[in-house]
């Protein structure tokens, strides 16, 4: 169970977001019912509906944990675990919306997921990171983003000769030498394996580093279930070369599972507060992201810190494949609750669905004891 409440990062504990919803975030508010496909005239169900392909049994993905690597001796263990993906398992606004086939990060004793845990650590610390395939059915490496390594570390096995073979462990060294947010990925058969959900946030602090009051983790990514449901025993046709994604996700999920928060990301923030959040961009696709609003000013690129000179107000911030973007903004609105998505607005679909897939929010905490608050925490299947 998560400790706070939100995207990954520094959101309300349990207690404040109870006290804060007053009640009214129950799966059973009158006159509040969530629109089935069969109510709602623009919904039709999702091509990435649930699978009735047989297969064996696999844990279901939780939420990206955030894994403080100097809080555990500058070592963590990647494990690698095939999985079923529930971006959302409802039938509102769309869903359900399933991916029967995930391969997924596992750090240490925390749950595999997709994206897979966001590893955090200081500048001038190196980490040890163990990749363990014991149990897996294919070779896979990790590659790190934004780190200046040793060849052998680079993770790409055309080019250094290491592969981690199934039944095999392998213990890569990670300076943390570029401050800033990066990204994690398996480089082995790359276009499939980032495809099939390996890759993460790696977060490295610059020294001295002062979070603002919140501060929030998000990777966005386009899918194209047929391979998935292809890799879980379904009989479909797939090629990377005629890739046409039909899912897209804010941290895995889609909406209004984004809106979940225990499994999906809101901004949960009070009016007055620095909001900081990370974008990391795991897709194929670029992706124009929008807060309404909000005007932001982006304050970092690929972990390079942008001259105060060089910065200037925004309310789009196009995030290109492997880009990586901080943006920091004042929560100075209306108390209320504000969409953040791509603005490609097709790629705000759960299928022919409209709204959904790559849109979570910005939820003033003084909004949660609200009617429309608590709709939307039915429609994303919240029960406290």
């Amino acid at each position: 169970m998560r400790d706070r409440l939100g995207a990954p990062g520094t959101g309300l504990s349990r207690r404040e977001f109870l006290a804060a919803t007053g009640g009214v975030a129950t799966a059973s508010l009158a006159g509040c019912q969530a629109p089935t496909r069969r109510e709602n005239a623009q919904s039709e169900p999702s091509t990435a509906a649930a699978s009735t392909a047989a297969g064996p049994d696999l844990p279901t993905t939780g939420p990206p944990a955030v894994v403080n690597v100097d809080e555990q001796g500058g070592t963590v263990t990647l494990k690698t675990q095939p999985a079923v993906h529930e971006a959302h398992p409802l039938d509102s606004m769309g869903g359900p919306v399933r991916l029967p086939r995930v391969w997924a990060f596992q750090a240490d004793d925390h749950d595999p997921s997709v994206p897979g845990p966001i590893l955090r650590t200081t500048e001038g610390e190196d980490i040890q990171v163990t990749l363990d395939n014991t149990d897996g059915m294919r070779p896979h490496t990790v590659h790190f983003h934004g780190a200046r390594t040793a060849w052998k570390d680079d993770g790409v096995p055309t080019t250094t000769g290491i592969t981690v073979a199934p039944g095999e462990t392998h213990t890569y060294t990670i300076p943390a030498n570029v401050p800033g947010t990066h990204f994690y990925h398996c480089h082995f058969q790359t276009h499939r394996h980032i495809d099939m959900g390996m890759y993460g946030i790696f977060r490295v602090d610059p020294k001295g580093y002062e979070e603002a009051d919140r501060e929030y983790f998000m990777t966005v990514k386009d899918w194209d279930s047929r391979l998935n449901r292809k890799m879980a025993g379904e009989d479909v046709s797939y090629s990377p070369r005629t890739r046409d994604p039909d899912v897209f996700t804010v941290n895995g999920k889609v909406a209004p599972r984004t809106l979940h928060p225990e499994d999906g990301s809101p901004m949960i923030v009070e009016r007055g507060d620095t909001v900081r959040v990370h974008w990391v961009n795991a897709g194929y696709m670029s992706h124009p992201l929008h807060i309404h609003n909000h005007r932001f000013r982006r304050v970092e690129k690929d972990g390079g810190v942008i001259p105060e000179v060089a910065r200037h107000d925004m309310d789009v911030c196009n995030v290109a494949p492997a880009e990586r973007h901080t943006v920091e903004f004042t929560a100075d609105a209306d108390p209320g609750i504000y969409l953040m998505h791509c603005h490609k607005v097709d790629h705000v679909m759960n299928g022919n669905a409209y709204p959904g897939g790559m849109l979570t929010g910005v939820v003033y905490k003084e909004a949660m004891n609200t009617d429309i608050f608590g709709a939307l925490m039915e429609y994303a299947g919240y029960q406290q």
